[in-house]
């Protein structure tokens, strides 16, 4: 009997530790090193100057995310400038969805002309850190004393098919208040997409 409510704790605990898994609003991000499509290893550290990021975990094949990728361009021109430029991770393995391989990555870019990184999480040990679970899925980081803190997670706004009638733009909204000085008002919302593809799941 004490073998079998042992059992039933220690599952419990370790399912506890698999949902608490990966990065909260408050927490501060890890930083990586990931090969750039311009073949090139890039950190979050590489730039002194940002006073922030939107990390945006995103690939070539999924519908949402090519539903998303004009946006996530925007956000890049509108707020790179103002000191939060766009980190674009693919965090699929190639090996189970063959067009979100290297190569179709740094051809995708070159065709939308992005002008931000677009990162492989070759490993698959990003991902998992930050807690990403569908493509897209957004982080904004605010950079202080201590390194990258997590002040929002979650869509990009709330219309998957067309951005002009997207009634919150969360990402937005949440980079305004930062550059304001202030706290986002909206931290958590559930990202829409498609499911990361990994050996491990």
């Amino acid at each position: 009997m004490k073998r079998i409510i042992l059992t039933v704790i220690t599952t419990a605990l370790i399912a506890v530790n698999v949902f608490s898994q990966g990065y909260k609003v408050g927490d501060y991000a890890k930083d990586f090193k990931l090969k750039n499509v311009d073949g090139k290893m890039v950190s979050m550290s590489d730039n002194a100057s940002v006073k922030g990021y939107i990390v945006v975990f995103t690939c070539n094949h999924c519908p949402y995310a090519k539903a998303y990728e004009d946006r996530i361009i925007a956000l890049n021109k509108k707020f790179a400038a103002l000191g939060y430029p766009v980190i674009a991770i693919n965090p699929n393995d190639p090996s189970i969805v063959p067009d979100d391989s290297y190569d179709n990555m740094v051809a995708r870019a070159k065709e939308k002309n992005y002008q931000f990184p677009y990162l492989l999480d070759e490993q698959q040990t990003v991902y998992p850190a930050f807690g990403a679970e569908h493509t897209p899925h957004v982080y904004v980081l605010q950079k202080d004393a201590k390194g990258f803190k997590v002040q929002y997670i979650g869509a990009i706004d709330n219309n998957t098919d067309d951005a002009s009638s997207a009634t919150k733009k969360y990402v937005e909204d949440a980079v305004n208040a930062l550059l304001a000085g202030k706290t986002p008002t909206v931290t958590n919302t559930r990202a829409v997409g498609c499911s990361i593809k990994s050996k491990r799941s």
